[in-house]
């Protein structure tokens, strides 16, 4: 099948990489954001890649503004910030054609209802990728971990089996993205987002990665579990059932922050650094609103919301510190 990947950041040079690298497909991308298809362009339609900062060499990309994309995909895979995708949908859709479908494996919530407004039912998938991966720059991306580490997880909004789903299933399984499937569309979703709302939130705020947030020996216990017992409980009162317990979510942080990517800044935190507003809203302020629907207390999501929001205002006052520059030489 033939992809289009939205968003030339992070996660949408990985995957996209991925695809035309070790699955062999082809593969456009479609930037939105104008500095950053200028840089590209600027450097031959060519972006660096590098691993865990190393090997850094060019890859030869086919890259396009929205307004000049006439590709024809099969699938589009939105890697948009959930502030910026109704702009870009609205500048693509032209071009979206019956049949096609699109996938959005963003941070957050809050795109699929953007998406129906454009894509029908049976051709929308939602998924989660646990897969680190930085920005350095424009056009330059840093893939953390082997070769073969992460996974991704893709649900049908139908909830039920399709053969666009089987051909993903194995582009994505040749990309090495890791890939599963499950008939639990919301479930899939937001056991991504849960985890984020203590990871990705709680390291911006203090500016650490991953693996240094367990400097705190009650983190888990006194941090990630009263932030996921509240998610959970929003979640079950509006009917959600995770693919995750509750206790395998702990563990998850767990994991992750000793074992699995202990040294990654997370993407809000890559945000933060740079002056750009964080998606916060679309994690722990969905989860907070989930619960004030439901009439279940969620005082430690509104409360990491604000704090959240606060730190960004802070910037004004005390510029974080990049700890993902080049020059950057403390921990």
């Amino acid at each position: 099948m033939k992809y289009t990947v939205v968003g030339a950041g992070a996660m949408g040079l990985r995957y996209g990489i991925l695809l035309q690298e070790n699955a062999g497909v082809p593969v456009d991308f479609v930037e939105p954001t104008q500095a950053s298809l200028d840089k590209i362009h600027e450097q031959g339609d060519k972006v660096w890649k590098s691993r865990d900062h190393k090997d850094r060499h060019e890859i030869k990309i086919n890259i396009f503004s929205p307004e000049e994309y006439e590709g024809n995909p099969d699938v589009w895979i939105f890697f948009m910030k959930q502030m910026q995708l109704q702009d870009t949908l609205d500048r693509l859709s032209p071009k979206f054609k019956p049949g096609q479908t699109a996938l959005g494996a963003m941070n957050g919530m809050g795109h699929i209802e953007k998406l129906q407004k454009y894509f029908d039912d049976e051709h929308i998938i939602g998924g989660t990728a646990m897969i680190a991966t930085v920005l350095n720059d424009y056009g330059d991306v840093d893939f953390m971990g082997g070769e073969s580490m992460g996974s991704s997880v893709y649900a049908n909004l139908t909830e039920k089996p399709s053969t666009v789903m089987d051909k993903i299933q194995e582009d994505f399984k040749a990309a090495h993205l890791n890939p599963s499937y499950t008939e639990n569309f919301m479930g899939t979703l937001l056991t991504k987002v849960f985890f984020n709302a203590v990871e990705n939130s709680i390291a911006t705020m203090f500016q650490s990665r991953m693996g240094q947030l367990m400097a705190y020996d009650n983190f888990l216990e006194g941090i990630a579990r009263p932030l996921i017992n509240e998610a959970y409980d929003a979640a079950e009162a509006e009917g959600i059932t995770l693919i995750e317990t509750r206790d395998e979510m702990v563990k998850q942080v767990d994991y992750v922050s000793n074992i699995g990517n202990p040294l990654h800044f997370p993407s809000m935190y890559q945000d933060f650094v740079k002056g750009r507003p964080t998606e916060v809203d679309y994690i722990n302020g969905w989860i907070a609103d989930l619960a004030d629907k439901n009439g279940v207390n969620a005082p430690n999501q509104h409360l990491v919301t604000n704090f959240v929001h606060l730190a960004e205002s802070m910037r004004e006052f005390t510029p974080p510190v990049n700890k993902l520059a080049p020059d950057y030489k403390g921990n």
